[in-house]
C-alpha cells in the first residue's frame, strides 16, 4: 500500500511539534503520527497526497501567516497557513511506493538475463505463469510465437509491451496484430535502447534501461491501482485548501456544506453566520 512518510525536520517555538517526529499519510488522506497540531497536520496532509500523486519527495515548509523565515529555495515548497499560533515548520515528506513490476514472458537466456537484472534493480520479476494484471512492464522473449503473449498482455491493461525480436519480424508482428493506434501505442517491438548490445546480458541491460525511462521520464505508470484521491475544499474562513476525511471540521449552512482546516475556524464561521 503506498504511503507517505513525514518527518520534522525543523520546528520553532511555539510550534507543538519537534524535529523527529513523524507521521505516515496513506492515499485515502487518513494520518498516523504527530507532526503538529491540527493546522499544520492538515497542510501536510493535503502536501503528502500531492507527494503520492507524483512520487517524488518534497521538502515542505509551513509557516504563519506574515513571517518570512524558511524563504523559499530549490527543492522546497513553501505554504502559508494563516491559522498557525505561531512557529514555523519544516516537514520532509517521502512517498514508499510498490516496487514496479516486470512479468517476462519465456525462457530464452534473454528472458533469464531481463529477470535477473529486473530483480537487481529493484523490479518485482512475474514469470510466464503468473498474473500479467497489475504490471509495469511485460517483457515478451520467447523468440517465436509472440502474437498470443502480446495479446494477453494488452488484454490485462499493461501499459508498456516489450518485444524482443528483429526489426523486420516486429514490423509483421504489428501488421498481423492490426491493433488500433491506443493499443499499438502500448506495444514496443524490438523493445531495447540502441546500445550495440550483444549479449543476452546486454540485450537485458537495453530493454529494462527502456523501461526506466518510460518510467522516469515518460510518465509510465507503475500499475498498481491508485486508491481515490479524497475531496479537497477551501476554508471559508481562512482560504487554506482542506483534504476532506472523517475528522475534518464540517458545518452545513443553509443547505451548503463547508469544512474547515480547524475548529476555530469553524467556530468562527457559525459565529458569523449565527
Amino acid at each position: 500500500m503506498p504511503f507517505v512518510q513525514a518527518t520534522v525536520v525543523r520546528a520553532q517555538e511555539p510550534s507543538s511539534a519537534r524535529p523527529g517526529d513523524r507521521a505516515i499519510i496513506l492515499a485515502d488522506g487518513s494520518m498516523e503520527g504527530f507532526v503538529g497540531g491540527h493546522c499544520a497536520a492538515g497542510s501536510v496532509r493535503t502536501a503528502a497526497l500531492d507527494v503520492l500523486g507524483t512520487g517524488e519527495s518534497m521538502l515542505l515548509r509551513v509557516l504563519p501567516d506574515g513571517q518570512a523565515a524558511f524563504p523559499e529555495s530549490p527543492g522546497a515548497t513553501v505554504v502559508v497557513n494563516p491559522c498557525l499560533s505561531g512557529g514555523a515548520l519544516e516537514i520532509y515528506l517521502e512517498p514508499l511506493l510498490p516496487a514496479p513490476v516486470v512479468a517476462v514472458v519465456g525462457d530464452s537466456p534473454t528472458a533469464e538475463a531481463v529477470a535477473t537484472l529486473g530483480a537487481a534493480l529493484g523490479f518485482v520479476v512475474r514469470g510466464s505463469d503468473e498474473e500479467q494484471a497489475g504490471a509495469t512492464a511485460v517483457v515478451v522473449a520467447t523468440h517465436g510465437d509472440e502474437l498470443g503473449p502480446v495479446r494477453a498482455a494488452l488484454d490485462a491493461g499493461v501499459d508498456f509491451v516489450g518485444v524482443v525480436c528483429s526489426r523486420t519480424r516486429g514490423a509483421a508482428l504489428m501488421a498481423e496484430l492490426a491493433l488500433p493506434a491506443e493499443e499499438a501505442a502500448r506495444v514496443h517491438p524490438h523493445v531495447g535502447l540502441d546500445i550495440g548490445a550483444r549479449t543476452p546480458a546486454e540485450v537485458a541491460l537495453s530493454i529494462l534501461g527502456e523501461v526506466v525511462r518510460a518510467l522516469r521520464l515518460e510518465g509510465l505508470a507503475t500499475g498498481v491501482p491508485q486508491a481515490p484521491r479524497p475531496t479537497r475544499a477551501v476554508d471559508p474562513v481562512c482560504g487554506m485548501t482542506v483534504t476532506i476525511g472523517p475528522d475534518t471540521p464540517h458545518a452545513r449552512v443553509d443547505g451548503i456544506d463547508h469544512w474547515f482546516c480547524n475548529p476555530g475556524c469553524r467556530t468562527r464561521f457559525l459565529e458569523q453566520h449565527a
